[in-house]
């Protein structure tokens, strides 16, 4: 595959023990491509539907980032991968909010609250 947004071989060594294995019924795409997908479209903040083909169809990688939600395997694929780089991992959540253009200029006032949680040894 290659694209940008791809696991690379050192990331899929560390997820793919965590992931749902279910070898009953309809055979499975395969899941790097799948992941590969899912996280195309997280990164990108493209919509399900402009998911490029190379990933498969995009109702495959939705169903499934659902599913794994559900059953609790983001959180553990987000540990393990911490863990493999030593906790030397930093996320940044970027939101944008947008003013309809006659709000931007109201005077208000804004209280900010942050929050930070001390990390347990």
């Amino acid at each position: 595959m290659g694209g940008r947004y791809d696991l690379t071989d050192f990331e899929w060594s560390v997820i793919k023990p965590l992931l749902p294995n279910k070898p009953r019924g309809v055979p499975r795409v395969d899941d790097r491509r799948v992941l590969s997908g899912i996280f195309w479209v997280l990164r990108s903040g493209a919509p399900w539907r402009d998911l490029p083909e190379r990933y498969g169809p995009y109702t495959t990688c939705y169903n499934r980032f659902v599913r794994w939600r559900k059953a609790g395997v983001w959180d553990r694929i987000m540990d393990a991968v911490s863990e493999a780089y030593d906790g030397d991992i930093q996320m940044i959540d970027s939101s944008v909010v947008r003013v309809h253009q006659h709000a931007a200029n109201v005077k208000k006032t804004t209280e900010f609250i942050v929050w930070a949680a001390r990390e347990e040894d």
